[in-house]
């Protein structure tokens, strides 16, 4: 069912004027990303006209935007990723930790995304692959992906990365599966200790490289004595490493992994309401066991907030490392060989979008919405900008 309210509605009703509040501070992406996201499924980027081969029953389907900030245009994405996944798949405990900037870093990130995120993705792994590869620990080269998220459940900017994580790992000579303890993969303590030092380790050499841009109230900043303290502060306070509850096998890691993969900034079906310039949107305070509340903001405050997770463009939001790592197939397969995990089945190719959503979702778009019994066949089509097709009214 289509929700009510839709970004795309907030961006159509108050884009105009945002963009003129805003036009010395929007950059170029985030224009384009304005524009993609009020053009998707309009007669902009144009479509189709479809009638049904049993009841007749007609309707326009129009093309998406394909914008990966687009909140109606992740659910073929997300379902191609996870059957991808499914092959990679062991037949063990599944553990999901988080490492997250603190505060005092968010300002210097939303400056230099590209090379703070990417130093985020660097510390993390090495934190992970170091301690687990140490014998006092684990003992075991392990493999993982990471997925970014930049946000708060009230649209903050709020950068950290999800890591999913078989438990075990290749032992040094890669004769065995060396298992983790039972409900416990490393300790979050030692992790955060490890991945504060080597993210400030990173952060100091490229500020000595020259590669940090510093704007605003930051400039004072670019000056080597305010830097050095910036980073004393940074080094005495205690970083978020947070282990969440092991979820089991691998016949529960693909549903949960869908919650984390595609997501965008705010889902559609999070949105109440639009009236008198204000946007109202649920939200889950995490402070307060989980409850859901609601929360009203200016359109343009919202749509601001919503841009600050624009990521740079090819920025790689998922990544992996270890064996699950792009070029450690051979890796993989040995440790399906180890746990004598059955080869994964191979996904057949579609020949359609709507097939390939049906095969990986079970949802079949084509299903007449009218009779329920027929399947909408494509009848006419019209090009971007171009006159709609009428429809049988008969």
């Amino acid at each position: 069912m289509q929700p009510a309210l839709e970004v795309a509605d907030i961006i159509r009703a108050h884009g105009d004027a945002f963009r003129r509040d805003h036009a010395r501070t929007l950059s170029a992406l985030q224009k384009r990303v304005l524009t993609a996201l009020e053009r998707c499924r309009t007669a902009a980027l144009g479509g189709h006209l479809e009638q049904c081969d049993r009841c007749g029953h007609q309707r326009i389907a129009y093309n998406s935007c394909g914008n990966r900030h687009c909140p109606k245009c992740q659910s073929l994405a997300r379902a191609k990723w996870l059957d991808q996944r499914r092959g990679e798949l062991l037949p063990v405990e599944y553990f999901h930790v988080v490492f997250t900037l603190p505060n005092e870093l968010a300002a210097l990130a939303l400056q230099n995304k590209r090379l703070l995120y990417g130093i985020l993705f660097q510390a993390t792994a090495e934190s992970l692959q170091s301690i687990a590869a140490d014998p006092k620990r684990l003992g075991a080269n392990i493999g993982f992906f990471a997925v970014l998220h930049t946000w708060g459940q009230t649209l903050t900017h709020h950068p950290h990365v999800h890591c999913v994580i078989p438990g075990g790992g290749l032992a040094p000579d890669r004769r065995s599966w060396v298992r983790c303890r039972p409900n416990f993969f490393l300790p979050v303590r030692v992790l955060s200790r490890r991945f504060r030092s080597l993210y400030l380790k990173h952060l100091e050499r490229a500020y000595r490289r020259g590669k940090l841009q510093f704007f605003g109230e930051l400039q004072p900043l670019k000056e080597a004595v305010n830097f050095a303290r910036y980073l004393c502060g940074l080094r005495k306070s205690e970083w978020v490493v947070y282990a969440k509850p092991p979820f089991g096998g691998p016949e529960r890691v693909l549903n949960y992994l869908g919650r984390y993969t595609h997501r965008v900034a705010i889902s559609n079906n999070r949105l109440r309401a639009l009236q008198d310039g204000q946007v109202t949107f649920a939200y889950k305070d995490y402070k307060e066991k989980d409850q859901t509340k609601m929360m009203t903001l200016p359109a343009g405050e919202f749509l601001r907030r919503f841009l600050l997770h624009v990521l740079p463009d090819g920025f790689q939001r998922i990544r992996y490392y270890g064996f699950l790592g792009n070029r450690s197939r051979a890796a993989l397969a040995l440790c399906r060989e180890l746990l004598a995990a059955p080869v994964p089945e191979e996904s057949s190719p579609s020949a359609s979008y709507s097939e390939r959503l049906q095969q990986l979702t079970g949802t079949d778009i084509l299903r007449c919405p009218s009779c329920k019994l027929g399947h909408m066949v494509r009848i006419k089509e019209f090009t971007p900008g171009g006159i709609q097709p009428t429809m049988d009214s008969s």
